[in-house]
């Protein structure tokens, strides 16, 4: 959650990918399918069909050596197969990458590059503010500010693909949670669902950042695997375990929730102990276990 932000780079993306990318351009090719606009929201005229969720995206390979960079890129370690960066930074080479990308929230400074009006705000009009991050809520709370939101991230979503990662993972999947029940579990959902559609007409796998209250609703949404931070810590890895068929990968910020994941499914999950600023190598507080 700290972090945020070209030719191909590395990566397990096959030719089947083209296919997505000629679906994506509109081409009209049977194979590609379609899909449905927002429950209770109208197709635009000349709109062009997204693909569903299909075998042209690739996904994370189960149980591997993985990484969390978002807080800045270096070479991965040894035995590494799975590595998570920021969408400003470029994949690693022969991995699985995974872009990062901050979806339901501004990054600290940014909301001011955002529409007023895209700013969730509170009765006396003030914007709601994940204290934590110190960053502001986006108002997903209709379908058309969805749409235009989703409009922004999407564009980060293609920058992702562009520079050859392989998935993505929109960061703040459960801001609904923190503001102050002006948005839904079902704005959410309904948000995630655009993104999902637009990252698999791109070649994307999409992964579910946290919320296992929502995990089980996967294959409505289109999320292909999980992004699970502390779900050691908070006995909730069984949760995602169960929704995503173990194609999981872990983060925990703490020695007692990196032993609990271990302990529970360290044979099953890629499983990686981070410092929480997710800082790089010879910083201060630079944190990277496994066991």
């Amino acid at each position: 959650m700290p972090a945020e932000g070209a030719h191909r780079v590395g990566g397990f993306r096959t030719a089947a990918v083209v296919l997505a990318a000629v679906c994506a351009a509109g081409w009209g090719l049977t194979a590609c399918g379609g899909s449905s606009p927002e429950p209770g929201e109208a197709a635009e005229p000349g709109s062009t069909p997204t693909p569903p969720a299909s075998a042209e995206v690739r996904l994370p390979p189960l149980h591997a050596g993985f990484d969390y960079q978002i807080g800045g890129a270096y070479p991965p370690p040894v035995g590494v197969r799975i590595v998570s960066r920021d969408r400003t930074a470029a994949p690693a080479p022969g991995l699985y990458n995974i872009c990062y990308v901050n979806a339901f929230q501004a990054q600290p400074g940014d909301e001011k590059s955002w529409p007023a009006d895209l700013l969730l705000r509170d009765a006396n009009g003030e914007t709601v503010i994940d204290e934590d991050w110190d960053e502001a809520l986006l108002d997903i709370g209709t379908a058309a500010k969805r749409k235009r939101i989703a409009a922004r991230v999407n564009e980060w979503i293609d920058g992702c693909a562009d520079k050859g990662f392989d998935a993505v993972e929109p960061d703040n999947y459960d801001s609904y949670t923190r503001s102050d029940d002006l948005l839904t579990a079902d704005d959410a959902t309904a948000f995630i669902t655009l993104l999902s559609r637009h990252a698999h007409a791109r070649g994307l796998a999409i992964g579910q950042k946290n919320t296992a209250d929502l995990a089980g609703l996967r294959k409505k949404t289109g999320l292909d695997f999980a992004v699970a931070e502390e779900c050691g810590e908070f006995d909730e890895c069984g949760e995602y375990a169960a929704a995503f068929d173990d194609r999981v990968v872990v983060i925990e910020y703490t020695d007692s929730g990196l032993h609990k994941a271990l302990a529970g499914f360290g044979d099953r999950l890629s499983i990686v102990r981070r410092d929480v600023d997710v800082s790089t190598p010879g910083s201060a507080g630079y944190i990277r276990r496994t066991r």
